[in-house]
């Protein structure tokens, strides 16, 4: 398995060009279907809220670019992995990041539908890096599990299921795109050290939730424990 390091150098080294070839030979257009914005029934009839990973400093992005009193609560949640209910029903445990917040049907809280069904983001210009991407990604070694379909030869850029697939696009929204993915690569890397190197365990009352992201333990409010 090769180190963060290692892969922080791959990212960083990363040819916005090729990814910019990769993207375009498939093609991508959105068609504000919505489906990675909302929630979705499982293959056991559950239903799953939206979950997106969302950074700490994305998140005081996203507070500061809404026009009402939100607090760090509003826009995220400790992401769900490694929580669980104890006997009097709380949440509880310790989980790595944090999730986009969703609203009571699970969709992120910031997805809206106009009249016709027609999706859109209320924070669209400050959207996190994961949105900014989807529905694609890069695999640069060991440390992440691939997932989606390869798009290039190397089977390094990978396509996540999306109707907006097989669209033509431009040559400067796929250089546009391509640069974002190559930032998210970084980003999530460098994420990813912080918390290894941030991290310490933690004695918890029963029902509280510690989230462990690049800055240290956090309560589910976004304050350091």
């Amino acid at each position: 398995m090769e180190s963060l390091e290692t892969e922080l150098e791959r990212a960083r080294e990363l040819d916005t060009d090729e990814l910019a070839d990769a993207i375009e030979s498939i093609g991508f257009e959105c068609t504000r279907c919505g489906a990675c914005c909302k929630g979705y029934t499982d293959a056991d009839g559950d239903a799953e809220p939206h979950t997106a990973t969302v950074f700490p400093d994305e998140v005081r992005k996203l507070d500061g670019a809404t026009s009402e009193d939100y607090d760090w609560r509003d826009v995220a949640r400790p992401m769900p992995y490694g929580l669980s209910e104890n006997a009097n029903g709380e949440l509880e445990g310790e989980t790595f990041e944090w999730a986009l917040q969703t609203d009571a049907c699970g969709d992120c809280t910031f997805y809206e539908e106009d009249e016709k069904g027609m999706g859109a983001c209320a924070v669209h210009e400050n959207r996190p890096l994961i949105c900014r991407t989807y529905p694609f990604s890069v695999v640069l070694g060991g440390t992440a599990q691939p997932m989606g379909e390869a798009v290039d030869e190397e089977g390094m850029v990978r396509a996540h299921e999306c109707e907006g697939l097989g669209r033509d696009i431009s040559r400067t929204d796929a250089e546009r795109l391509a640069a974002a993915v190559k930032a998210r690569a970084v980003r999530e890397i460098t994420e990813a050290m912080g918390v290894h190197d941030n991290y310490a365990p933690t004695d918890r009352a029963s029902g509280e939730v510690v989230v462990h992201d690049s800055e240290g333990a956090k309560r589910p409010d976004g304050t350091p424990r």
